[in-house]
């Protein structure tokens, strides 16, 4: 009786969408289904693992590399923090993290997609704007390397031939967009005084919030809720619709 031999492929998927990037493998049985028995790695029985554990143990470790990017870029910088190093702490060998992430740029771009979904995840684009001012110390508290991490890549990405320059520049004007709508809807509304450029304004907070988190790297001491507090305060009154008299 011939044994009739399974033969196994490694499929490498990459996406790049917006620029999020996902690096996997996918174990494909040329014949048959996925579901059955893969041969250990040890050539010893088999693995009975299905795909979907092979697939979360995958984004354990993809989650473990931004982690350790996250906490090391925020340090040394991406000049200072190499690739090597980031496998190191994250337990895997350089070949091991190239399978989820397949360059640098890639993964620094993972690490500023995990502060963009941070954002979009708490961040309330419908609700009242001097109110979600007032939150953003929350960040602070519920990612701290996330807020350390974006600050040294901006600074260190200023100039216009740095591999992250031209997303973190769409990214800036993409702020002031929305905070520009944010203000003109509350202009519309009659909530603010409509004899002001909303857009200015815009960059103004932007500037507030950028410059308070590099403060707060210098200084985590500071007062960070008292301190937005009363910018969103004073805003408040300045963009009050004036009284007549």
């Amino acid at each position: 009786m011939i044994r009739r031999q399974k033969f196994f492929l490694t499929e490498t998927l990459v996406t790049a969408a917006k620029p999020t990037y996902c690096v996997f493998t996918r174990l494909v049985e040329r014949r048959g289904s996925v579901s059955e028995p893969v041969p250990s790695a040890d050539g010893e029985g088999t693995d009975r693992r299905p795909y979907a554990t092979l697939l979360a143990k995958g984004e354990d470790r993809r989650q473990r590399i931004l982690g350790v990017a996250e906490r090391l870029l925020a340090r040394n910088g991406w000049r200072n923090t190499s690739l090597a190093q980031i496998a190191k702490e994250a337990g895997l060998t350089p070949a091991g993290l190239l399978h989820h992430f397949e360059s640098k740029e890639q993964l620094l771009n993972a690490v500023l997609d995990a502060r963009d979904a941070d954002d979009d995840a708490h961040a309330d684009r419908s609700g009242d704007f001097l109110t979600e001012l007032r939150r953003v110390p929350e960040r602070f508290d519920r990612a701290p390397e996330l807020v350390g991490t974006f600050t040294v890549l901006l600074v260190e990405n200023i100039a216009p031939d740095a591999p992250l320059h031209d997303r973190l520049h769409k990214r800036y004007r993409a702020a002031i967009d929305i905070i520009t709508d944010i203000i003109e809807r509350g202009q519309r509304h009659g909530e603010y005084r409509p004899d002001f450029d909303a857009a200015t304004k815009a960059v103004e907070v932007l500037a507030f919030i950028n410059g308070m988190e590099t403060l707060w790297l210098l200084d985590p001491s500071i007062p960070l809720t008292e301190v937005f507090k009363g910018y969103a305060d004073s805003l408040a009154v300045g963009l009050a619709p004036r009284s007549e008299a």
